[in-house]
């Protein structure tokens, strides 16, 4: 039995390290690297993803100040949970991403909204980060759904 899809609805670029995230609509995946033009290259963390779900939430509790570009992700992703899937492939329109654990708020996200770090600490709330499998471009509205 296969997932409902969700879907891509943002990808952000980051210049530097520490630098600003810059949206983007479309962005070129490479294996073993990451994104095109992310100052992330290599690793085991070469993309992060938020669910859009988690900030809505946010946005409620904590203050509607709270927009996903604070927490400093490159991908958003709405209609798929990302908790717990440490193992698993994201299928993001033509790219694979095979996630390697979660990606903890650092005090950084203090800086952006007071309160931000220690909301997203539970249920994955930072959203994940992974590895880039397969090469090709993904765009906003691009389905999104785990094998």
């Amino acid at each position: 039995m296969s997932e409902l899809a969700g879907r891509l609805d943002a990808i952000w670029i980051k210049r530097a390290a520490r630098g600003p995230m810059d949206a983007v609509e479309r962005v070129r995946a490479v294996p073993e690297r990451g994104l095109e033009a992310n100052a992330n290259q290599g690793g085991k963390r070469q993309v992060t993803l938020i669910e859009r779900e988690v900030f809505d939430r946010l946005r409620d509790d904590l203050s509607p100040a709270v927009d996903p570009v604070q927490r400093r992700a490159n991908l958003m992703v709405s209609g798929v949970r990302l908790a717990e899937t440490r193992g698993r492939v994201l299928r993001v329109g033509s790219v694979r991403i095979r996630i390697h654990g979660e990606t903890k708020p650092c005090e950084r996200m203090d800086d952006a909204v007071a309160g931000l770090r220690e909301a997203l600490t539970p249920e994955w709330g930072g959203g994940v980060y992974g590895e880039v499998l397969d090469e090709g471009e993904i765009a906003v509205g691009d389905a999104v759904q785990w094998e």
